[in-house]
């Protein structure tokens, strides 16, 4: 009978916590540690948009970073003045763990002078990003 019990708190445990990293997953939020940090062309590898700078941090068998990658690439060519530029995490760990990136996909949104505006880990929604840069302009 114990066993069992110990079993169902295990599941349920499990299960809020899914439900927690469903629901906060790809949510694009502002860190107190990014506030004043800046990214330039030396540490992204591609010059800054006009307006804004989609920076997209990947690794090579992320799912969800093929779908970011498309999405973030629409929304770079409907808008104008906002580029979308992707990073390898494998290749870059110095800057990866400068930035507290601890999963793939993770899309920081920069304004036209390269400060981090927001970020998100997980895949975010188009809406989301789309207000987001908002924010940057």
């Amino acid at each position: 009978m114990t066993g069992l019990v110990v079993c169902a708190v295990v599941l349920g445990a499990a299960s809020a916590f899914g439900l927690w990293q469903r629901r906060n997953g790809g949510r694009l939020k502002v860190r107190g540690r990014d506030a004043h940090r800046r990214l330039g062309v030396t540490e992204l590898g591609a010059d800054l948009g006009q307006r804004a700078t989609l920076v997209q941090f990947s690794s090579a068998f992320c799912q969800p970073c093929r779908a970011t990658r498309r999405t973030l690439a629409e929304i770079a060519d409907m808008v104008d003045g906002v580029t979308h530029v992707e990073i390898d995490a494998e290749e870059r760990l110095a800057l990866v763990r400068e930035l507290g990136i601890l999963k793939t996909p993770t899309v920081l949104v920069l304004d036209a002078g390269g400060n981090i505006v927001t970020r998100a880990s997980g895949q975010p929604r188009k809406a989301d990003v789309i207000a987001a840069l908002g924010q940057a302009v």
